[in-house]
């Protein structure tokens, strides 16, 4: 071993460690306080001066995409389960219900399933595998004439934002509340329909409006001597 591997080793081991603790301080934030929360607020809870934090993620997306990839494999997982369920309407509500209390566990991943990163190659991959396959649930549920013909992959889209809004409004208040409104979605969605529903927004414009929900790219840093 070189006297410099002797030297930096002990960097890249701090460095991980930082690094690891600004993951679990940010997971921590961001289920208390939701997406909106600041950059700032995650060094503060880390202990580590914000120079520091921009340098092991440089955007805010950064940082939301390491937070979010166990709990963006989890919410793909519960797909996949309700894609294996031979009732396929018991599926489709599984699914829902699952996706839902998974957000109302975490406030800050009932913020992820309504926005988009763009930046986040990885976390969008799973995520558009995760919608693919949930194509197939809605196919499925439709095919055993369980789910009313006019529904559209945006509804979904939008009964996660709806919830969203339920769990960040309703807290610690009425934790459950989120239940009664997602029972009444699921109502509504099954055949037969009981009344016309007008049309579902364009898919780019709802793009758009998970885009639009993003985090702000970042927070200027300012100077930091930590490490």
């Amino acid at each position: 071993m070189s006297p410099d591997d002797t030297t930096t080793q002990p960097l890249r081991s701090d460095a991980e460690r930082n690094r690891g603790r600004i993951t679990a301080a940010a997971r921590a934030v961001f289920a208390r306080d939701g997406l909106n929360a600041s950059m700032a607020s995650v060094a503060r809870e880390t202990g580590v001066g914000i120079a520091t934090l921009f340098r092991h993620f440089p955007t805010k997306e950064d940082l939301v995409a390491a937070v979010f990839a166990d709990r963006m494999d989890a919410y793909a997982d519960a797909v996949a389960t309700a894609l294996d369920d031979p009732d396929p309407w018991h599926g489709f509500t599984g699914y829902i219900e699952a996706a839902c209390a998974m957000q109302a566990a975490d406030y800050g991943f009932a913020d992820v399933l309504t926005t988009t990163f763009p930046t986040a190659k990885a976390l969008e991959k799973r995520r558009n595998e995760a919608y693919e396959a949930m194509l197939r649930l809605i196919h499925r549920a439709k095919a055993a004439g369980r789910l009313r013909d006019d529904f559209d992959p945006s509804d979904l889209v939008l009964l996660h934002m709806a919830n969203a809004g339920v769990v960040n409004a309703t807290g610690d208040a009425a934790p459950d509340a989120w239940r009664r409104v997602v029972a009444f979605f699921i109502q509504s969605f099954e055949a037969p329909a009981r009344g016309p529903l007008p049309e579902p927004p364009e898919h780019e414009a709802l793009y758009r409006a998970m885009l639009r929900a993003g985090p702000a790219a970042t927070d200027a840093p300012v100077p930091d001597k930590s490490s």
